[in-house]
């Protein structure tokens, strides 16, 4: 079959499809579950995988909310990453542009999960069909993917082997603006420093106490200090997850602090956390107290693969962009009101960077960026972000897109984002991703050079440095409130 005879097979099998789609995504926005703990979200999606006759695998790596659907045998094979986790704090109505969270400090879909793992259900489903109807070979594999926010989720399947095997994988992210996501991105270490001091009346006796929160507060200041003297790619974030209690007349026994380290590269976050781990042990040293280390996760740069960039690029100027009717443009330029010019400017900035210089923005009185990003090879350039699809990418081909699901300049764990997720406009992005990763699946399925360019191009990328999980064997995946 020809390349335009079967992208309008593939654009009917999905739009026959989409209203069960939606319905998913929307299920997910509701569920808003964090990472490790997607029970719900992870289940609907493994269940309408076994529905429509794929054969799924629960449980997988060790990880109760991963999962593997798989149709076909044989090779090539072919991976489709999904992603379902939500986020803490970030709870809001839907389709509304004010702030009015659905439960004060519940969770919420602010990066578009719900739709980031739907869209590759949508393609699964559909080139499970096709394969059938061509009575092709091959084999089409959904990843179930959880904790990609601030718990690695591929990191650790990749660490217990589940990519073996599979030749290319393919993934997107809802974003403002449609292209390819080119560039590398930050490795990163996230690590627990908790602090065990005394207890004491902080009036009658405080020469008896010995002040773990002090000792954070000590930990703190040592390390904004050292970031004059690391690397200017480099990011230092923490966190205090712990003050040890909220009476003021009490030395506090216990305080913890979260800290999440990245840099271009991992062996640059090694030396860098190092640094963080000796500025602990002053800290501790100082205030009399004891410092316990626990490693919560990590993650590895991407690695894009040119090759199969330029297959998801060819079949994303093919679907198209999503086209909105008079209500929805409305509704979008009500939220398009409530993104700061800041980050507008941001958007603009993070499609140069992968555009090799150019500018692309909505026209006046829009709220949309007309057309997809033109494709260039940004490799060389860095998203100053994490994504755990970097491990995937060190040992399998791997490409991803950013697919128009909101306003443009919409911020990435917003309430903005949230509102937006679970109404027509995220609706139709996702389903037009869907078919942009179901028609690259095809390519591949059916272009085995391309494959073996692909291996080829990863093969020089990687130029002999060995792949390493940045996650010691001992770490064991851990939900958000452990």
């Amino acid at each position: 079959m020809k390349k335009a005879e079967y992208i309008s097979r593939l654009d009917e099998l999905i739009e026959e499809n989409g209203e069960e789609m939606i319905k998913v995504a929307d299920k997910i926005w509701e569920y808003a579950e964090t990472r490790f703990e997607e029970y719900q979200s992870a289940e609907l999606l493994a269940s309408v995988l076994e529905k429509e006759g794929f054969k799924v695998d629960r449980g997988v790596g060790g990880i109760q909310t991963a999962f593997i659907a798989s149709y076909g045998s044989g090779k090539p094979e072919i991976a489709i990453l999904g992603e379902f986790d939500a986020l803490a704090g970030l709870s809001q109505k839907s389709g509304t542009a004010v702030h009015e969270p659905v439960a004060e400090g519940g969770n919420g879909h602010g990066c578009g999960h719900n739709l980031l793992g739907t869209a590759p259900l949508a393609a699964a489903v559909a080139v499970k069909k096709y394969m059938e109807e061509n009575n092709m070979a091959g084999t089409i594999k959904y990843y179930g993917c959880p904790g990609e926010e601030g718990g690695s989720g591929k990191t650790y399947m990749v660490r217990e082997g589940l990519f073996e095997g599979v030749d290319c994988a393919l993934t997107w992210h809802p974003g403002s603006f449609s292209g390819i996501f080119s560039m590398s991105s930050l490795s990163n270490y996230q690590v627990y420093f908790k602090f065990k001091g005394t207890a004491s009346h902080a009036a009658n006796s405080p020469h008896l106490g010995r002040s773990a929160l002090d000792a954070v507060e000590l930990m703190n200041v040592g390390v904004n200090y050292l970031r004059e003297h690391i690397i200017p790619d480099a990011r230092v974030h923490y966190s205090i997850v712990n003050t040890g209690g909220a009476s003021p007349n009490v030395v506090q026994a216990e305080a913890e602090v979260l800290y999440l380290i990245r840099a271009p590269k991992i062996n640059d976050v090694k030396s860098i956390y190092e640094r963080v781990y000796n500025v602990a042990r002053g800290a501790a040293l100082m205030t009399g107290t004891e410092v316990e280390v626990r490693f919560d996760k990590a993650c590895s740069n991407y690695i894009p693969n040119d090759a199969l960039g330029k297959v998801l690029q060819h079949n994303l100027e093919k679907f198209g962009l999503p086209v909105y009717d008079e209500q929805e443009q409305h509704y979008a330029r009500k939220m398009y009101e409530k993104i700061t010019e800041d980050d507008k400017r941001n958007a603009v900035n993070e499609i140069q960077k992968m555009s090799g210089g150019k500018t692309f923005k909505p026209a006046d009185g829009q709220s949309f960026v007309d057309r997809v990003i033109p494709y260039f090879d940004a490799s060389n350039e860095v998203l100053f972000g994490s994504t755990d699809v970097g491990d995937v990418s060190w040992v399998v081909p791997t490409a991803q897109f950013w697919g128009a699901c909101f306003v443009f300049g919409t911020p990435l764990h917003s309430w903005q984002l949230v509102s937006q997720g679970a109404t027509s406009l995220a609706h139709k992005g996702m389903l037009q991703a869907g078919k942009t990763l179901a028609g690259a699946a095809i390519d591949l399925l059916t272009d085995n050079e391309l494959i073996e360019e692909a291996k080829k191009e990863l093969l020089e990328k990687r130029d002999g440095t060995p792949y390493i999980c940045p996650i010691p064997r001992d770490v064991k995946p851990s939900p958000l409130s452990n």
